[in-house]
């Protein structure tokens, strides 16, 4: 059956859904921001006036966060801004990893498309000319940070699968599992631009790879690769640098594990007892 949709309904449909996408990123911003705090409870009529959309686009917009996961949903009703700890962005960061490298293999297995190659080829030009500078600006580190996301978009439709596409799409969205996440974070310290040299060879060797079909290669090099990112997650969580990933704040270190009994009991003597102590 013919549903006839009149076109003013079809517009505000469609700005209906242009306002839910623009509050979804601007409240993104907030929370990574740290303009609203981990645990805070979201209050719907304060973000209408933050944000300047209606409530229908606000709810519609913190629906799709609590799926992305930066939000959780409270008993009572409402959302709240989620706090994670730093292994559920560790394990996030490690299934980014694991789909990237499948998706890696199955691309040199079946055959990457040229224009896939020669597009994911032209973001890694631009990192190498980015690279070429022995000091990063702020400038300079966001064309790095948007080559390297491209790259990675680029790797995972190579598969020509659009399952492994879908679920790489949504597991970048989780909140520090992109392949960023953590990159500006570290922008000053003394190593930085060393990492991202290394990062850098491995986008070379794993587009080689993918070129001359050789699957386990170009996974193995993949899992390795991200590595990296679980290395910048520990050294944002013991050193955090102010003003540059304020979202760190979201993520709550491990406890060190403790002994519930205490102190341990003192190790006992080795050898043959006494023999006024075997008479007892």
């Amino acid at each position: 059956m013919n549903v006839y949709i009149d076109p003013e309904d079809r517009e505000g449909a469609d700005q209906g859904g242009s306002q839910s996408l623009r509050a979804q990123r601007q409240l993104r911003e907030l929370i990574l921001a740290g303009e609203l705090a981990p645990g805070a409870r979201i209050a719907e009529v304060a973000l209408v006036e933050r944000v300047g959309v209606s409530r229908t686009p606000i709810r519609a917009a913190l629906l799709r966060l609590e799926q992305e996961g930066l939000l959780q949903a409270l008993p009572g009703g409402g959302y709240a801004v989620r706090v994670f700890s730093e292994r559920e962005v560790a394990d996030a960061i490690e299934l980014r990893g694991t789909l990237e490298g499948l998706s890696a293999r199955l691309a040199a297995e079946r055959g990457a498309p040229p224009e896939a190659l020669a597009q994911a080829g032209a973001a890694l030009d631009t990192i190498d000319a980015v690279l070429r500078h022995s000091a990063l600006d702020d400038a300079q580190w966001q064309d790095y940070v948007a080559a390297n996301e491209l790259f990675h978009h680029v790797l995972h439709g190579m598969s020509g699968s659009a399952v492994l596409a879908r679920e790489l799409e949504r597991v970048v969205r989780l909140p520090f599992a992109s392949p960023s996440a953590f990159v500006v974070q570290q922008a000053h310290a003394p190593q930085a631009r060393d990492m991202l040299i290394v990062a850098q060879d491995q986008h070379r060797q794993v587009l080689d790879a993918i070129a001359r079909r050789e699957g386990a290669r170009a996974e193995a090099i993949l899992r390795e690769h991200a590595r990296i990112a679980q290395r910048n997650l520990r050294e944002a969580m013991a050193a955090p640098l102010p003003g540059r990933a304020p979202g760190v704040r979201l993520v709550v270190p491990e406890a060190a594990p403790s002994d519930p009994l205490g102190e341990p009991p003192a190790p006992r003597r080795r050898g043959r007892p006494r023999k006024d102590a075997a008479a007892h």
